[in-house]
């Protein structure tokens, strides 16, 4: 939001990880050794409410995370334990050819926006604002 974000990727950033809470793999599946792809299931659950603009983000945050890490000097070193975990389950850093298919992404730019905004979101001392104002901005979007 204080980027001047449009509501779907305020609320693609906000949904990226329902994955999570839908695979049925238990609480950190990496932490098992299992790659959960929560981000297509994520993506799947939320292209039936809102449209590409809010699932394709969501389906790409992987891969942005992915990308970023080969492309970027430093941005490893932001990854949370978990997502550092994740990543090698995921695929590591892109190589060239995979970096050159995600360029190609209609998506790739919101996707890589949301994986800065997911980095920066893991302060537990951030003050949020009320489940309403956010719930403004998916109700913006829907289908």
């Amino acid at each position: 939001m204080r980027a001047g974000e449009p509501a779907s990727l305020v609320t693609a950033a906000l949904l990226h990880d329902v994955g999570h809470m839908l695979h049925g793999l238990g609480e950190n599946p990496a932490a098992n050794g299992i790659d959960d792809r929560h981000e297509d299931e994520g993506a799947r659950w939320l292209a039936e409410r809102f449209g590409p603009e809010v699932s394709e983000p969501v389906r790409l945050h992987v891969a942005a995370k992915r990308y970023l890490v080969a492309t970027e000097p430093g941005y490893a070193g932001l990854l949370s334990e978990d997502s550092v975990r994740s990543l090698a389950l995921q695929g590591g850093p892109m190589s060239a050819e995979e970096r050159a298919a995600f360029e190609r992404e209609p998506f790739a730019e919101a996707a890589r926006k949301l994986r800065r905004f997911d980095e920066g979101a893991k302060d537990p001392h951030a003050v949020v604002r009320s489940f309403e104002h956010y719930l403004e901005y998916a109700e913006a979007c829907c289908r």
